[in-house]
């Protein structure tokens, strides 16, 4: 089956009854490469699945389908190798509410909430929201042009204290697209161990690996003796750009980790939207030759930002293994050598290209740059930012 990702979908004006943070942010001359949501019209399924329960014209309270529980299990059996439980899936209105909502319910006020950085910028956030002692530790850089980022496990390792209780944990990684090694998990594992830590583990990209020998195991599944420890979010939103209809689902194996965590959401969070649940049910059942379309899609355009990166003096970017999510270093970019203020807003003015500012993420001078849009938008990106980048 053939699907359409050259085609732009117009997301500008919302004259047409949508409307979009993506676009709408910027003025009509920018072209928005930042937030993660691609571009693409969701899985041919998914929407006929969604004017099917439109036309039912009912919007009261739903429940969580027998029949989505069975089919998340199914995806990740087939995937991952992980026979998830029906019972073990919290499904919830998205990931940062349910990060937040793990601080709350897993830990205690002046307790420790540890990430590590470069991060998507909510984790950074939910100790300050939630009272908690916000923690951090460095990923080690890049040693060499194309060299991925990697884990310090000794950054991290010194970055906990007594206080420490909750680490935030994301695989693959936003915004590097690191696809961690199982010697990095393994040693993550050890040191969760170690220091009797309880984690919850934002697996949201898992589905969107791009190198062809990358593998994703789930943390609790790789590490069957931590399962008792971990919170593990996954959701359809980016894989199958769903992000706007808020379906996410906590796996949590352990029972009591599991009640603690539902008890906390009691009367702060409300149910998973009706359409949602729809639209995970048939992401998950009938979306994968869409997404094996897409991710022939993404690996493309990774090779053009690639090719083009090698052309802007002093500019380094780690090809992603997973996502579509480019984390570009422009701390030494000649073409924005006398440039005032972040480079996110000196590309933003000369280019006319909105990236997300590395600064949000606990990295200035970074620019995260989202290639899952059209051929003909990402080229036209790289065009502007050739004209400023390459000096």
């Amino acid at each position: 089956m053939e699907f359409d990702f050259a085609t732009l979908v117009e997301r500008r004006h919302p004259e047409g009854g949508w409307s979009s943070q993506k676009w709408h942010r910027y003025g009509d001359d920018t072209l928005p490469l930042w937030v993660a949501d691609m571009d693409f019209r969701s899985p041919p399924e998914v929407v006929v699945a969604l004017h099917k329960r439109v036309d039912h014209a009912v919007f009261g309270y739903g429940t969580v389908p027998a029949s989505l529980a069975r089919v998340m299990g199914e995806w990740s059996r087939r995937e991952y190798s992980w026979a998830i439980e029906p019972e073990w899936q919290l499904w919830l209105p998205g990931v940062v509410p349910a990060l937040h909502l793990a601080s709350l319910a897993l830990t205690e006020p002046g307790e420790g909430v540890l990430t590590v950085t470069p991060i998507y910028p909510p984790f950074l956030k939910v100790a300050e929201r939630t009272g908690r002692l916000a923690q951090q530790a460095p990923l080690a850089e890049p040693t060499a042009p194309g060299e991925p980022w990697r884990l310090d496990l000794e950054a991290l390792e010194a970055a906990i204290t007594p206080e420490t209780r909750l680490l935030l944990w994301c695989q693959p990684h936003n915004p590097t697209g690191r696809a961690w090694s199982q010697e990095e998990l393994a040693g993550l594992a050890a040191l969760v161990e170690r220091h009797d830590l309880l984690v919850v583990s934002d697996e949201l990209h898992c589905d969107l690996l791009l190198d062809e020998d990358a593998v994703h195991r789930p943390l609790a599944a790789a590490f069957p003796a931590l399962a008792a420890r971990i919170i593990t979010l996954w959701a359809p939103s980016k894989t199958f750009n769903l992000a706007g209809l808020t379906a996410a689902c906590a796996v949590i194996p352990d029972a009591a980790l599991r009640a603690r965590f539902a008890a906390a959401a009691r009367g702060l969070l409300p149910d998973v939207n009706v359409l949602g649940l729809v639209a995970a049910e048939a992401a998950y059942a009938h979306g994968d030759p869409w997404r094996q379309a897409l991710l022939d899609v993404l690996r493309g355009h990774r090779q053009r930002l690639v090719e083009h990166v090698a052309g802007w003096p002093g500019v380094a970017m780690s090809a992603p293994q997973a996502t579509y999510l480019a984390w570009l270093d422009l701390r030494r970019a000649e073409g924005l050598a006398h440039a005032s203020g972040s480079p996110q807003q000196a590309l933003l003015e000369a280019a006319k290209v909105a990236l997300s500012d590395g600064a949000d993420f606990g990295r200035p001078g970074f620019v995260r740059l989202n290639f899952g849009t059209t051929a003909a938008q990402l080229d036209e990106a790289l065009r502007r930012l050739d004209g400023v980048l390459k000096g």
